[in-house]
């Protein structure tokens, strides 16, 4: 599969997994887990979580799939935002660890901007890395004149902005894509099939035949068209798990990205972050 850099020695997939609203469940935890594991036999090697999720839960469950293949992914997970304070992202940070079953994560974010500094969580970032708890460190839902504010404050490390980017969520082309690219960041494109609402859409579903493929690879592949992005969609089944990984091998044509420019329009001035 391609990759996607995210640091000068350090490159990960550019489809991952998502894990949201995932583990809280019993009923699904074995077909949970079986779809990770394949998704890591695919070669979706990055997953995605968050303390956020289902409290903890979602970490859980990646931890007991992950097993013996920790060492063949790239984790990622999230904190709070009122737990981006140095001393507070230290003990959020090693309870991920603990219930994760891993001694560090290969990214950690913040899941979006709160009432702490940025510089006291760049502060607690860097403690992180040279504690080796984390391996690199970024941020979520960040817009522009954040990330500005970011680098003012010392934040130079940051390697990735996660952030809602799919069809109908074109905003940050206009601005944010371009600055990430110009920094040399990744954008991590979270809810690329805008939660599972585009796989109905009629435009999306007519061009998607066009092409012998279904509307989430369709949407997955417009996505991954940016060399600097990385989408993390979640899929709680096998079959679900295929489908996605199909869409990395899914090239457009000018064409095909030309129709879907004209059903799912960018916006014609800037657009504030949105988030889900």
């Amino acid at each position: 599969m391609r990759t996607v850099q995210i640091a000068k020695d350090t490159h990960a997939p550019c489809l991952g997994q998502g894990t949201w609203n995932m583990g809280e469940n019993p009923a699904r935890r074995a077909e949970e887990i079986a779809a990770l594991r394949t998704g890591v036999e695919l070669g979706m090697t990055l997953i995605d979580t968050a303390e956020m999720y289902e409290d903890g839960a979602a970490e859980e469950l990646i931890g007991e799939a992950l097993g013996r293949v920790r060492d063949d992914v790239f984790l990622v997970s999230k904190a709070y935002p009122q737990n981006a304070s140095h001393d507070r992202l230290q003990s959020a940070c090693e309870a991920s660890l603990r219930r994760l079953g891993t001694d560090r994560l290969d990214l950690y974010l913040l899941h979006w901007r709160g009432r702490i500094p940025l510089s006291e969580t760049i502060e607690g970032m860097q403690a992180l890395t040279k504690a080796g708890k984390i391996r690199h460190w970024g941020v979520s839902n960040l817009d522009t004149q954040d990330m500005d504010e970011l680098i003012d404050a010392g934040g130079a490390a940051c390697v990735t902005d996660q952030i809602l980017y799919n069809l109908t969520r074109r905003g940050p082309e206009r601005d944010l894509l371009p600055w990430l690219s110009g920094n040399g960041m990744s954008a991590m494109a979270y809810s690329p099939v805008e939660q599972g609402r585009l796989i109905d859409n009629v435009d999306l579903a007519l061009i998607a035949a066009d092409i012998a493929a279904t509307p989430a690879q369709t949407a997955l592949a417009w996505t991954l068209r940016h060399p600097n992005v990385i989408a993390i969609p979640k899929a709680a089944t096998i079959g679900h798990v295929r489908e996605n990984r199909n869409a990395a091998d899914l090239a457009l044509s000018d064409d095909i990205v030309a129709r879907l420019d004209d059903a799912f329009p960018a916006p014609r001035g800037p657009v504030p972050l949105e988030m889900l």
